[in-house]
């Protein structure tokens, strides 16, 4: 199977963060003033009207929907909201979801599939890698700016936000990639690093 796009969706993630009552055949995206309540209550409210603000609405998107999924469980192997995720199982939901592109399955197949970037080059939407396991990439979280990331930790916890500066995170920091989004200034390299790594 090679890597595809595919329509997004944004809505189910944030609804059922926000407990917001939604529709048995379609889910009702929530009002700007609750959203910002909810992410008020987060503490991450001036962080998301940053990103806004200074992102493109596609990375926006991503992060917001990203952050829609705070408190879903760990559960390995998981990929949906109702499984629960792994952490490379949430990544690829989000972008997959956000703005409809099939990533690879693994950590490490994500890392080899996408660009790689400096640290100082993070943007809102890139991903974050770590070696937590001995070994490279075993690890993958999205950065939402501020020098913080959104992940799905570990057995036993919830996806959840910190902070790259944490000094676990910071020794176990394993390197950065960018994940085009559009179709026309996709690279050549990540096109086709994306096409060998997505097996059938």
């Amino acid at each position: 199977m090679r890597f595809r796009l595919i329509k997004p969706t944004f809505a189910p993630g944030i609804a059922l963060a926000l407990g917001l009552l939604i529709s048995t055949t379609a889910h009702a995206a929530p009002t700007t003033d609750e959203l910002d309540t909810w992410l008020a209550d987060k503490g991450l409210l001036s962080q998301i009207q940053q990103v806004r603000q200074h992102v493109s609405l596609k990375a926006s998107e991503l992060v917001v929907h990203a952050i829609g999924f705070l408190g879903v469980p760990y559960q390995r192997g998981g990929n949906t909201v109702e499984t629960g995720f792994d952490c490379s199982g949430f990544v690829k939901a989000i972008y997959e979801q956000t703005v409809g592109l099939v990533l690879p399955r693994r950590a490490e197949q994500q890392a080899a599939a996408t660009q790689n970037i400096e640290r100082k080059e993070l943007l809102p939407g890139d991903l974050v890698f770590f070696n937590t396991m001995r070994r490279a990439f075993s690890h993958v979280g999205i950065y939402i700016g501020d020098g913080k990331f959104i992940h799905s930790p570990k057995p036993g916890a919830e996806v959840r936000v910190e902070s790259l500066a944490t000094t676990y995170w910071n020794r176990r920091f394993d390197g950065a990639r960018r994940v085009d989004t559009g179709t026309d200034d996709a690279g050549p390299s990540v096109a086709a690093a994306l096409r060998s790594q997505v097996k059938p």
